[in-house]
């Protein structure tokens, strides 16, 4: 909470413009009085002090116009009134999101970007991260903390679950974060290139709990369905690790990621290429708009007395500088 200066009465200081002309006639007076001269000592020189007791006035006006105009400190304190989304966010780790036909990275690599870019919009929401693949693993709770949230993307690594895609897991772990949450809006982004596979939860039944809880959920297929080069580790003959590029036949199921979207009311996306995902996470981010609302509250304290205090200040000093000789009247 900073000290904004401000003036009250900004128009006083129009008579800032009457101080050249009081110095100008000041000096016209002078010029034609032929009789006049200085009370100082004769040889002291500096005929500028037969002048400075009118400049110490001529200042000391001026700051009294200054303190006439009221400037004030401001001191400002916002509050925050919006009521944030709460975001569980669903990312699919599984092997096949090595696949490199988003070029010039692989699927995960781009999806983990995109949504660096995605946290760092959502100002005051809360947002939370599960990885899945065979299995599904908390990698983040619901928090606002959003330099924690892209320190945790970036250490999302593929082959940290055992392979497979659970989905209906998945998608299960993000509602049990979310059914506990005061939120207004609660939204699951479930991104994945695959078909459900494996896990004790089939998709339709974790749906059913996201449409019961009240929680919208957004699918996005990524990739192109078909054959696509995936790295692959392999041991040699000798027990090293190598990585090999294997053509996989890789499907997105469409269909189910459609029906999950529409029964929860969200949307479904397929998402072709990063440019492609990046829009999708731009749409998603004008469709889930958070109404910004902030009450600023403004106290004015007055700071006048500075000025009040030096133009005391200098019109006593061609007193004080009379009395050591320094300066007098002519």
């Amino acid at each position: 909470m900073n000290g904004v200066p401000s003036l009250q009465d900004p128009w006083v200081l129009l008579l800032w413009l009457l101080l050249p002309i009081l110095a100008v006639l000041r000096h016209r007076r002078r010029s034609f009085g032929a009789l006049t001269y200085s009370s100082l000592p004769v040889g002291t020189g500096g005929g500028w002090r037969l002048h400075l007791p009118f400049y110490c006035r001529l200042l000391a006006l001026a700051l009294l116009i200054a303190a006439f105009a009221r400037p004030q400190l401001g001191f400002a304190r916002e509050e925050n009134l919006t009521e944030g989304i709460d975001i569980q966010v669903v990312l699919d780790i599984s092997g096949s999101m090595a696949a490199e036909d988003f070029q010039p990275r692989n699927r995960l690599t781009v999806a983990k970007d995109v949504m660096k870019e995605f946290v760092a919009k959502r100002v005051g929401d809360r947002i939370g991260i599960v990885v899945f693949a065979g299995g599904t693993l908390i990698k983040a709770p619901l928090t606002s903390d959003h330099p924690m949230l892209q320190l945790l993307l970036d250490s999302i690594e593929l082959h940290t679950l055992p392979d497979g895609t659970a989905i209906g897991m998945a998608l299960a772990a993000g509602a049990a974060r979310l059914k506990d949450s005061d939120a207004e809006t609660k939204v699951i982004v479930l991104v994945t290139d695959g078909v459900n596979n494996s896990g004790a939860i089939d998709p339709d039944s974790a749906a059913a709990v996201c449409e019961g809880l009240g929680i919208k959920v957004y699918t996005i297929g990524v990739g192109t369905a078909g054959v696509v080069p995936v790295p692959m580790q392999f041991r040699d003959a000798i027990g090293r690790l190598e990585t090999r590029r294997v053509n996989m036949n890789v499907e997105v199921d469409e269909q189910l990621l459609k029906s999950i979207a529409d029964r929860t009311g969200g949307l479904f996306f397929q998402a072709l290429d990063p440019e492609n995902l990046r829009a999708i996470f731009a749409e998603i981010d004008e469709l889930e708009k958070t109404p910004l609302e902030i009450k600023r509250y403004i106290r004015y304290k007055e700071a006048f007395q500075p000025l009040v205090v030096g133009a005391v200040s200098l019109l006593l000093a061609p007193l004080a500088l009379g009395l050591f000789g320094l300066t007098a009247e002519p």
